[in-house]
């Protein structure tokens, strides 16, 4: 499939959802698919179908089909494992690129090249298993490369003290980009600048094709440990996403106070709209039961910010993003 191929389609696409199977004829339908739903591509579960849904496998296709998007002047999204996000009931208009790139190497030297859309646990346990460290602290936590790097991936850890925060920042090296202007290049972390779950990729349309990790020789057995003590503490905090799926902290950060204990002093855990919840659990963690709507969750998240607003005079400002349509 050229680039060509792909802005030919989404032109097609963008204008009219029930164009013809003509319009699709040149596409290889096992990668692209119309009118594709994207709530099971979400830790979520919620979210409304995508105009063309395509599915990218190598850096190389996604740098193409975001490109082609360009060309042929269509929205585009790519969308990782699509946690921290709540897609609209509505769905995203014209291209989301789902990011399947995985491929990624380990280095005699502890140099751990990958991939943007590798999922990070399958890099923890390949590089645990190798004795290399720096990424055992974030096990368990869904994210992509590309999206551990869009957030500045952190943890609190090691145990038990748990007093200080790991960034992935700490042991990242470079990566190459397909930058808001439309070439690749190779950037460190100067270009990113890196902040608490802020990074450049918040406010440029820069894309992360692939990434460098540095990391350092250590016993495996101690970083198995450290990977139990990481998934047990996790675990007695956060709810299950298989049980409860979720798009994980859904307010960002207050400084000495915790928007979920602001919303927990506010008698909210366990309150539900339809069926969205605010977890028992993790009162700053909003979970589907089972059908809940993305109107749902933004009546929910309204309703904490109102409680929130009127007891103790706090804005919350939501940390996930509300992509698409609503």
């Amino acid at each position: 499939m050229t680039p060509s191929q792909i802005a030919s389609a989404l032109v097609a696409a963008s204008v009219d959802a029930a164009a013809d199977a003509a319009v699709a004829a040149p596409l290889d339908r096992s990668r692209l698919q119309r009118s594709a739903p994207l709530a099971p591509y979400t830790t979520f579960r919620i979210g409304g179908p995508a105009d063309v849904l395509f599915e990218a496998q190598t850096a190389d296709e996604l740098a193409t089909a975001i490109t082609a998007a360009r060309w042929a002047g269509v929205p585009w999204f790519v969308l990782g494992l699509g946690a921290n996000v709540l897609i609209g009931d509505r769905g995203i208009r014209g291209l989301v690129i789902r990011n399947a790139a995985a491929a990624h190497t380990i280095s005699a030297t502890g140099a751990v090249w990958s991939e943007s859309g590798a999922v990070m646990q399958d890099l923890v346990l390949d590089t645990v298993r190798a004795g290399w460290s720096g990424l055992e602290h974030y096990i368990g936590i869904p994210s992509t490369v590309g999206g551990a790097l869009w957030q500045n991936l952190h943890f609190l850890s090691p145990a038990p003290e748990r007093e200080r925060t790991m960034f992935i920042a700490e042991v990242f090296d470079r990566c190459e980009i397909l930058a808001e202007e439309g070439h690749r290049r190779v950037v460190d972390a100067e270009y990113i600048k890196f902040g608490y779950d802020d990074t450049v990729f918040h406010h440029r349309r820069d894309v992360v094709l692939s990434a460098t990790f540095q990391l350092t020789k250590a016993d495996p057995a101690r970083l198995h440990q450290i990977l139990q003590e990481n998934l047990s503490w996790r675990g007695s905090r956060h709810p299950w996403l298989q049980v409860h799926p979720s798009a994980g902290s859904i307010f960002r950060k207050i400084e000495g106070v915790g928007a979920g204990r602001l919303i927990d002093q506010c008698g909210l855990k366990g309150f539900r709209v339809g069926d969205a919840q605010i977890s028992h659990i993790h009162a700053n963690i909003l979970v589907n039961l089972g059908h809940a709507t993305a109107a749902d969750v933004r009546a929910l998240v309204a309703h904490a910010q109102a409680a929130v607003k009127e007891r103790f005079g706090y804005e919350l400002h939501p940390e996930v993003g509300f992509i698409g349509e609503f």
